[in-house]
Formats: structure tokens, C-alpha cells, sequence
């Protein structure tokens, strides 16, 4: 049977590229130890909480008033009081030498203003250098500042706002960060494992003993891209045991539906590391290339950046990223446990974007080895 031939010749190739895999132990060290250690690396490093944030106090007022509300600060553990002064230069000049990213100034006559009907005032300065943790420490100054001012308020508020977030309820960013990690990992690993191994073929002049083979160029691109998927589902299956088990993710969704979702990725990352293979001739070209193309896929993903504060042009853009609907499929399985109907959209992106990639790469691929 001319099928099974084919499956015979296939599962062979296949066969050659594991052992060629694990006879290097360089290769291995890159595809089961190095996600792992860049998912702990990410998870710890990339947040967008802030705690202990450093903080100058600049009491004027030295009240019982004055002192209870900058241990309210010191209370949430969001704030770390670096120093007191009675001096506002001394404030300033703090925020000048990065000593200090919050500053509190608390005028004189402070806790008496707080019983007058006007109210009393607090100054908060901040570092805006870095925008993100200046945003968020000042949401939570302004938060702590009026809970405190309403002790002193006897009639009910006009407005009653409660919050409360949904999904991820203490708004900790690496629950929201860490799966997404899982898709960039995953990503580069196809990208560089694909692109390298035809390339290296090529270098070595054992591609041309593959070309006269009886391997036809379909046999020879599955054979080469089957390995490399099997090597990015069991990644996959690692980042996210050690996301559940190490840092205590949340996952409230469909396991299956997390691997359809992978399955389809990799068709994209597939295809665009054959394509990386097709037009370079060297090792390093590869390498460069796999970066080259790596980095905007990442900026344009939605995985540092949410996407609806890019400009309208990139948010465009970012529709033709497969990164990006893998990533919403991932935090939506992850966090909010959605389903097929919510998410069929970027599963349906997913499956054309990565049958295009791939078909075209095979196809490009197919001329330069026949």
C-alpha cells in the first residue's frame, strides 16, 4: 500500500530527528530545561504589582491624625516610608536621586481640617519615570487616603461605588502574565528548533541525501516538522505544570480545549520556521532571522501591552498575529474558563492563519529542495 509506504518513510525520518534531538545534550538542555527557567525567570520578573514601594513623609502637621494615616500607607504593604523630613526640599530631592518613588506631604493643620466641613488635604508626589508603577501606586495611594477620610464622615456616602473584579480577584498580574509566557515559550521553541534543523541539514549536505531518498518533499517537511510539534506539546505540558503546581494559577477551563488551541498554534509556528529555513543559508542566519521576526510578534501580541491602547493601525496589525489570538485563548481558558463559544473567533484565526503559514512555507520549501 503506497500509504503505508509513506507512513513507514515518514516514521522513520521522524524516528532519525528524536535521536538526533537527544544525542545532543546542548538540544536537550534547550528544549526541556531553558522554558522552564525562562517561565520561572518571567514569572517572577514580569509584574505590574508593586509592594514596599519607597516612600518620603514629609509631616508637617505631627498629629495623632497625621501619623495614623502613614501607617495606613505602611499597613498595606504597598508602601515602605524610606524616610521622614520636615523640609519639602528634602521630598524633592529624594524624588530627584531616586531615593524615593512616593512622596507624602501632609500640611500643617491637617487633623483639624478634617472635622471643618471644607476637608483636609494631602499632596502625593510621584516618580512618573516609570508610568506603570507611578499609576498603580497612585491608585492605591488615593484609595488608602479615602478610606481614611471617611472615619470622619458621619452622613453615608451619596454614592455607595463597590468594587469588585471578576475572574481575577485580587488583580495579581501573574495569573495574568504567567500563561501567557507558556505561548511565547512555545513559539520560540518551534521557531529556533525548525529553522535550525533544516538549515543545519543544509550545511551538513545531508539535505541533499534526503532530497534523492524516496522521501517525497511532503514525507520530508512532515518528517521534519512532526518532531518539533510532539517537542512543543510536551513543553507545554511542562511551563503549565509548572504554573499550576509552582505558582499556584488558577485554571478553571477545558484542558482539551487548551490543546486544540495549541495544536493550531503550532501550525503557524511551524510554518514560519520552514519559512525562516527557505531563506537562510547559515546556522546564524537562521538564528537571527527566528529573532528578527520574534521580537514584533511578541510587542504586537498583547503580551506586554494591552491591545486596545496601540494605536488603531496596530490594533489592525495585530489581527494577523497568531500570537495574539493564541494568548486571548490561553488567559480565557486560564482565568475565566470560556468555552468554544466565546472563543471560536480566534480558534477559527488560528486555523486559517496557521494552514496559510504552513502551506506556503511547504510549498516555498518544496521548490528549493526540488
Amino acid at each position: 500500500m503506497a500509504w503505508r509506504d509513506s507512513v513507514e518513510r515518514i516514521s522513520g525520518l521522524v524516528w532519525k530527528e528524536f535521536l538526533q534531538i537527544f544525542r545532543e545534550p546542548r538540544l536537550r538542555g534547550m528544549i526541556f530545561v531553558a522554558p522552564i527557567i525562562q517561565l520561572v525567570v518571567f514569572g517572577y520578573a514580569v509584574s505590574t504589582d508593586i509592594r514596599d514601594t519607597p516612600t518620603l513623609v514629609v509631616d508637617h502637621d505631627k498629629t495623632r491624625a497625621s501619623r495614623e494615616l502613614v501607617e495606613a500607607f505602611v499597613a498595606s504593604e504597598y508602601f515602605r516610608v524610606v524616610g521622614r523630613s520636615d523640609r519639602p526640599a528634602d521630598l524633592v530631592a529624594a524624588l530627584d536621586h531616586g531615593d524615593a518613588i512616593v512622596g507624602i506631604e501632609i500640611p500643617r493643620g491637617f487633623e483639624a481640617a478634617l472635622h471643618d466641613a471644607a476637608g483636609a488635604n494631602v499632596q502625593i508626589l510621584l516618580d512618573g519615570t516609570n508610568s506603570n508603577t507611578a499609576t498603580v501606586a497612585k491608585g492605591y495611594a488615593e484609595r488608602i487616603v479615602q478610606n481614611y477620610g471617611a472615619r470622619f464622615v458621619s452622613a453615608p456616602p451619596v454614592i455607595d461605588l463597590r468594587e469588585r473584579a471578576w475572574f481575577n480577584p485580587d488583580l495579581a498580574s501573574r495569573d495574568y502574565n504567567v500563561p501567557a509566557v507558556a505561548g511565547a515559550i512555545i513559539l520560540l521553541v518551534c521557531l529556533l528548533l525548525t529553522s535550525l534543523a533544516v538549515v543545519r541539514e543544509r550545511e551538513i549536505g545531508t539535505l541533499e541525501q534526503l532530497m534523492v531518498s524516496p522521501l517525497t518533499p511532503g514525507e520530508l517537511i512532515a518528517g521534519k516538522t512532526i518532531p518539533f510539534a510532539v517537542i512543543g506539546l510536551v513543553d507545554l505540558a511542562l511551563v503549565t505544570a509548572v504554573a499550576l503546581l509552582w505558582f499556584g494559577v488558577p485554571f478553571v477551563g477545558n484542558a482539551a480545549l487548551l490543546f486544540a488551541a495549541s495544536v493550531l498554534f503550532l501550525l503557524s509556528g511551524l510554518g514560519v520556521g520552514l519559512l525562516v529555513s527557505t531563506i537562510s543559508k547559515t546556522q546564524q542566519e537562521a538564528f537571527m532571522a527566528t529573532f528578527l521576526i520574534f521580537q514584533p510578534t511578541m510587542l504586537l501580541s498583547g503580551f506586554m501591552f494591552p491591545v486596545s491602547s496601540m494605536p488603531e493601525v496596530f490594533q489592525w496589525l495585530t489581527l494577523g498575529n497568531p500570537l495574539r489570538h493564541y494568548l486571548e485563548i490561553v488567559r480565557g481558558i486560564f482565568l475565566k474558563g470560556a468555552g468554544l463559544v466565546a472563543l471560536w473567533p480566534q480558534y477559527l484565526s488560528l486555523l486559517v492563519m496557521g494552514t496559510a503559514i504552513l502551506w506556503f512555507a511547504s510549498t516555498r520549501f518544496s521548490k528549493r529542495t526540488s
